[in-house]
């Protein structure tokens, strides 16, 4: 079977595929996560692997109105390339307007529409995951972004709304109908957000319905993970989310309990730099803590003493204290 093929030493060959006219090397996709998949991230899961980069979620808003913060969730470097731009909206127009803008502004390779994010402030709004109970604004999303943009056109759904309005096989037939290239199914419906186990049952469904490329998302934490999700769904590709902000090196083909040492240590530490170059200083290390948490949480650091790195504010003393942790030392 193309696709992945898992490897004795936790290492694993890939098969490219394609996202309309943009070649993907591997089909181990890096997830849009708003708050998580800034730029100093995606360099990290890029250098070590991932095919393309996939923004946070800009919202349309933002992009129309010019809003302060719109550069840097934009930003990204062309190293990232192939890059693709997530947007999400509740307004049709609005989204399809804020696509031709960044378009012309930015020239992602693609774009993507997030229709599965299920936070309430999102989703209540009737963007994200609250799309999925609009059919009509899907359809005229999609055939508007296609008609207006040069590159491809992509959705990432939900199951539906909640277990009473399961409706991704129509959502789908929609996107695809409509021209998009390619769509992203999380296996889960809206109100379960991330409770519950994926029914990637869901995933083949799709898959079977639809000509164009589908992709699995949803529990996949490991390596074998998403080499079953391909064997048991055919999906084209898997989108690895909340497991990657703890593995990156997933994309390198290690499961987190296997990441050499010496590899582990320098990307973490690498991550950091990037991160503080992009924020500054100050800012850099706060909002790497997040980060630095979960990639600690592989060596026996004391709650003590991760605790003093979550409240350190001096740039100088968290990166002092942030290597000897890395060092297995106690502070």
């Amino acid at each position: 079977m193309a696709g992945l093929h898992l490897l004795s030493n936790q290492k694993v060959e890939f098969q490219p595929f394609f996202i309309g006219s943009v070649k993907v090397d591997k089909p181990l996709l890096q997830a849009p996560l708003d708050g998580w998949t800034n730029e100093p991230f995606r360099r990290i899961t890029r250098e070590l692997g991932a095919p393309l980069s996939v923004t946070e979620f800009i919202n349309g808003l933002d992009v129309v109105h010019k809003t302060p913060n719109l550069p840097q969730r934009i930003a990204f470097d062309n190293s990232e390339r192939p890059i693709v731009f997530q947007l999400f909206d509740d307004d049709p127009e609005r989204l399809i307007e804020s696509a031709v803008i960044l378009e012309e502004r930015c020239h992602p390779d693609v774009f993507d529409v997030n229709m599965g994010c299920s936070a309430r402030q999102v989703a209540n709004r009737g963007a994200g995951a609250g799309l999925l109970r609009f059919p009509e604004k899907i359809q005229k999303i999609i055939s508007g972004l296609t008609a207006k943009l040069s590159v491809p056109v992509t959705a990432k759904i939900r199951m539906g709304w909640d277990s009473d309005s399961i409706n991704f096989l129509e959502i789908g037939r929609i996107v695809q109908d409509c021209g998009a290239a390619m769509v992203t199914l999380h296996a889960r419906t809206r109100k379960q957000e991330y409770s519950g186990k994926a029914d990637w049952s869901a995933i083949a469904a799709l898959k079977s319905a639809l000509k164009i490329p589908v992709v699995g998302n949803g529990d996949v934490e490991t390596i074998a993970d998403a080499e079953r999700m391909m064997q048991e769904t055919g999906c084209d590709a898997v989108m690895v989310g909340r497991a990657m902000l703890r593995n990156p090196w997933i994309f390198a083909g290690y499961d987190f309990e296997n990441v050499p040492l010496d590899l582990f240590r320098m990307t973490c530490r690498k991550h950091l730099r990037y991160n503080m170059e992009y924020y500054g200083d100050h800012w850099g290390c706060v909002t790497y803590r997040k980060f630095a948490k979960r990639y600690l949480s592989r060596l026996e650091v004391s709650r003590e003493n991760m605790q003093t790195l979550m409240t350190t504010d001096d740039p100088d003393t968290f990166c002092r204290y942030f290597d000897v942790l890395l060092n297995g030392e106690a502070l």
